[in-house]
């Protein structure tokens, strides 16, 4: 027998310590990795709301969002972890025996050692999910801490709208989330009993014990009390129902929704005693009669009834029934849209204009804008561009001092266009251009000898500066609209500030600027390099040889996209819009406070909303609180607040008193600059059309509504819609048109005696089928410092004024117009039709309306030809807006900008350019319509046009078959005939006149030789 040391041992078990701490290390690791792009954007967002010396914004949202998640989690992992020791105390001592024990057997042999574990690990996993998504509420939170009293109390339930706005919203998610908490925990926890033995299915006699059936009765109870809660907050969410007419409780909702809601509470409380009470008693009868009559009553009494109500007692007197509440709905409306203030004036319309009136309102019409933004947007690129890294995103109007008067203007900035930046690189991308160059302003209603803008600003190196009396000391764009990815400033690579024009056979030279501003974010360190490769996926910050230690780094370019990081909580317009101020650019963009919860009101009407814009989703409420402005050159942001009685900004600034300042600290002549933002004026005007109404029975039948006046469209029969007619020939509906937009205008307003800065936008009845397209009404909003904000609207005495609409459609079809548009408008040119602009005169009218022409392919630069002018019955097309002036009005003299040249006809092309196709010959073409003629002698004009219009048809048939010969053989045989009927009118005009035709400039284009 061997000694007890020398007897063989038992292999040792290989300890999977090791293994554990190595899968732990791996892991961790991983997940590092994986997270490092996550922490890098993170750091990086930190380092960019620091340099703008903004932290407190960052820290106050980040801060909220973990304070929510972090109260949350907590607060259901205490829920839950408690809930699950609870049913391990109560399990019993003795399981009955079943078919289920061997495998709850199993189960505690394994959970058993380890049960505090369990439980945390089952409540932290239930706790991440059902609280790190409350982290979505941390701008209900912030409005729920800073709540601000609107001063307004609700018709219904006698509530500050406050209420409504500040703190219903995170009490509502409160409740919601604490049912459905609770409901979890109670499954959870039942299943919990199950598995300790405390629930058995499968036997026979007592299947529940009395502490597990006292446990589970407790929390029935507290969800019973919680659904009561919720209960008492329903009854206020009644007044956003959008069951009745209009939103806001209506009858059937006060009158049977209500009480049911109120009588559910009841219940609800009364359950929750019943669970309490059953834990004396034995069996689940009293539960199940309290589920019972829950249920009962909210499919009846919460359900049926109302809808009973409202179907047999509402809908059959609705406008009886509803009166009360539609009233209550008009004015909450009126001052959630803030077109309660609205000043309306009658517009004692006469169907014409004299010389006289055109004389005495020369400032009028010395500001009748021709220049649309939309159109010559392409003019300004092929312009003022001058390089193709240089682009023109969008052009806005304005109003500058020039020449000692005030003048519109269209502005635009000349900004960086990445696509076109000529060096295919990371550093040419990133290091080398970095920025755009200057503002280019023009006068919009200056036109040069060709057509095109007067441009009193523009050029590279910048000119005319002194021209509009603001000094351009630092031209340099770097932050601008649409201007993705980032650049690297202070670097060793020097930056392109523009190309200079060398002798031919000579290198190309460029100038050269440096960076000076000091709002980018410091990216000399490593890390910090490190931070920015993984947060733009790009290892060149990290591994370039250019970067100093004073260079940084400028991202988020997009002066809407770096608004909306700075402050997410103010909706931004659409439109942001360049001004020239301190020495620079700056941008300014218009900041909405909105929300959804302001009692009885409406939901905006959205129709016709400018793309993009931040006013693009469900509101009830909506303040122009903020005006924001953002220095193109150093990305400074600041947010003026124009509006402090609006609570809703007034409730942030108590939460971020370092993000807003006050107007009196705005710098010096920009004041003279603000707009009226356009998309807070395209909803005013929607919602306007119905509620100008004072009287409920007209509101409810809608019988003197207006609609915003209809879009007549840029090109030729754009507006227009017809009946939509099936294969049988029945009529089945009509499509609906476009509206019109809202449009500047420096003006003088009739009753007024100096001009102002204005947005207009008309109004035509509303009709079922779109019809009626007759003017009732436009509304003015202001934007001079003095009155900035008011609206006034003019109503018409009758239906007898034509709308944009009619003018339109008598424009397309003008006997003498239309064939001259269609000549213009052939193979190789194409005719783009500018605003049709409302002008107000005196007691009367103006319709201008500005007729562009561009050739046809990828070189278009649009070019003024015509300009189409409207009073009452009459209409002329001229070549200038001067010419056509004195045409309709002889004798008027009427001032425009527009050169003289221009408007006597001597048309020049630009240096360098080459004509448009489908321009350089000319024709004679009258425009005038209206007066007396001879009946003879217009059947012969009417009946050569005819012959005219016949004939481009034929053209444009033989130039389909490919018969070129015949295409021009018909056009000229066309343009004669028009030539012979313009020539007969104008031999008219003299007989009954004595005064001579219009003459326009027209060709036939050719064809395309393809």
């Amino acid at each position: 027998m061997r000694p007890p040391t020398q007897m063989p041992r038992p292999p040792r078990r290989s300890s999977n310590r090791g293994r554990i701490i190595l899968v732990v290390v791996l892991v961790a690791a991983f997940l590092l990795v994986t997270s490092l792009r996550g922490i890098a954007g993170v750091y990086t967002d930190y380092l960019w709301f620091d340099a703008l010396e903004l932290g407190e914004v960052w820290t106050g949202v980040v801060g909220a969002q973990i304070i929510l998640a972090t109260i949350f989690v907590s607060l259901f992992f205490v829920l839950m972890f408690a809930n699950l020791w609870v049913a391990d105390r109560l399990a019993p001592r003795f399981r009955p025996t079943g078919p289920e024990e061997e495998l709850l057997e199993r189960y505690h042999d394994v959970v058993g050692p380890r049960a505090n574990l369990v439980r945390a690990g089952i409540s932290l996993v239930f706790a991440l999910i059902a609280g790190a998504g409350t982290a979505s509420q941390w701008n209900s939170w912030i409005l729920f801490r800073n709540r601000v009293d609107f001063g307004v109390d609700d018709p219904q339930f006698g509530m500050d709208v406050g209420f409504y706005v500040f703190q219903l919203p995170f009490l509502s998610f409160l409740t919601s989330w604490l049912f459905a908490a609770f409901i979890i925990i109670l499954i959870v926890t039942a299943a919990a009993h199950y598995v300790n033995g405390g629930i058995r299915v499968q036997i026979s006699g007592e299947r529940v014990t009395p502490q597990v059936k006292a446990h589970l009765s407790v929390l029935l109870g507290i969800l019973a009390l919680v659904r009561a809660a919720g209960y008492w907050l329903d009854r206020y969410e009644l007044n956003f129902s959008t069951r009745g007419h209009v939103d806001g409780a209506g009858y059937t909702d006060v009158n049977a929704q209500l009480p049911a809601i109120q009588l559910l509470l009841l219940i609800s409380l009364f359950a929750a005693a019943l669970f309490l009470y059953n834990i004396r008693r034995r069996g689940w009868v009293l539960p199940v009669v309290a589920v019972g009559l829950w249920a009962f009553v909210s499919i009846v009494m919460a359900g049926i009834y109302p809808a009973f109500i409202q179907r047999f007692q509402v809908d059959p007197a609705e406008s009886t029934r509803e009166a009360p509440y539609i009233e209550r709905n008009m004015e909450a409306t009126r001052q959630a849209m803030g077109i309660d203030d609205v000043e309306v004036r009658d517009f004692a319309y006469q169907p014409t204009l004299d010389a006289e009136d055109i004389q005495n309102n020369q400032d009028i019409i010395r500001n009748i804008r021709l220049l649309d933004p939309t159109i010559v947007n392409d003019t300004f690129q092929r312009l003022q561009a001058d390089f193709g890294f240089y682009r023109f995103n969008d052009l806005d109007v304005d109003r500058y001092m020039i020449d000692g008067e005030l003048t519109q203007v269209v502005v635009g900035a000349r900004e960086l266009n990445p696509d076109g930046i000529p060096i295919d690189s990371w550093e040419g991308q990133t290091l080398a251009y970095t920025h755009g160059y200057g503002p280019v302003v023009a006068p919009s209603n200056a036109i040069d000898a060709s057509g095109r803008p007067s441009f009193v600003v523009g050029e590279v190196p910048i000119e005319g500066d002194a021209n509009i009396g603001r000094e351009i000391t630092q031209p340099q764009i770097y932050f601008g609209e649409q201007l993705s990815g980032y650049s690297i400033v202070n670097t060793d690579r020097r930056e392109i500030d523009y190309e200079v024009n060398t002798p031919e056979g000579e290198d190309e030279e460029a100038a050269v600027v440096e960076y000076t501003g000091d709002n980018g974010v410091q990216v000399g360190s490593w890390l910090r390099r490190a931070a920015f490769a993984l947060r733009f996926a790009d290892y060149n910050p990290l591994i370039s040889d250019y970067i100093r230690s004073d260079s940084q780094i400028l991202y988020i370019r997009d002066v809407r996209e770096r608004l909306e990081t700075v402050a997410p909580f103010i909706h931004f317009d659409a439109d942001p819009y360049a001004v020239v101020i301190d020495g620079g650019v700056s941008f300014v963009v218009d900041g909405y406070t909105t929300t959804d919860r302001y009692p009885y009101a409406q939901r905006a009407d959205r129709e016709q909303l400018q793309p993009g814009s931040g006013l693009d989703h469900d509101f009830n409420y909506v303040r122009n609180s903020v005006k924001a402005v953002v220095n193109g050159y150093d990305g400074e942001v600041t947010l003026y607040v124009v509006d402090d009685e609006d609570p809703l900004v007034r409730a942030y600034r108590q939460a971020f008193p370092g993000l807003f300042a006050d107007m009196d600290e705005m710098p010096d002549g920009l004041e003279d600059n603000l707009r009226y933002p356009e998309d807070l004026f395209t909803i005013q005007t929607n919602m306007f059309g119905r509620y100008h109404l004072t009287e409920v029975a007209e509101f409810y039948s809608q019988s003197q509504a207006w609609d915003v006046a209809q879009d007549p469209g840029i090109r030729v029969g754009e507006g227009d819609t017809s009946n939509i007619t099936t294969e049988t020939g029945e009529v089945t509906g009509r499509t609906r048109e476009d509206r019109i937009e809202p449009y500047y205008l420096l003006m003088r307003l009739p009753e007024e005696e100096e001009q102002s800065f204005v947005m207009l936008r008309s109004f035509v009845p509303i009709s079922q089928n779109d019809q009626r397209k007759e003017l009732r009404a436009f509304m003015v909003a202001e934007s001079d410092p003095d009155d900035y904000g008011r609206l006034v609207t003019y109503v018409t005495p009758g239906t007898d004024v034509d709308g944009p609409g009619i003018v339109n459609a008598n424009i397309v079809a003008n006997e003498v117009i239309a064939p001259q548009i269609s000549l213009l408008n052939r193979e190789g040119s194409e005719v783009l039709l500018g605003d049709l602009i409302l002008v107000p005169i005196e007691d009367s009218i103006l319709y201008v309306r500005p007729l562009y022409t561009q050739a046809s392919g990828q070189t278009q630069v649009p070019e003024l030809r015509h300009v189409i002018v409207a009073s009452g019955e009459r209409i002329v097309m001229e070549d200038s807006l001067q010419e056509a002036l004195e045409e309709l009005f002889p004798g008027s003299s009427p001032e425009t900008l527009e050169d003289p040249e221009f408007v006597e006809g001597e048309e020049t092309e630009g240096e360098g350019e080459e004509p448009a196709e489908g321009e350089g010959e000319e024709g004679e073409g009258e425009g005038e319509t209206g007066g007396e003629t001879d009946p003879e002698v217009e059947a012969t004009v009417e009946s050569l046009l005819t012959e005219a219009n016949d004939l481009l048809e034929e053209a444009d048939a033989a130039l389909r078959d490919g018969s070129l010969a015949e295409y021009e053989r018909l056009v000229n045989e066309a343009r004669d005939r028009i030539a012979e009927a313009i020539a007969i009118r104008d031999g008219e005009g003299e007989d009954d006149a004595g005064g001579g035709g219009a003459t326009t400039t027209t060709s036939a284009p050719p064809p395309d030789s393809t």
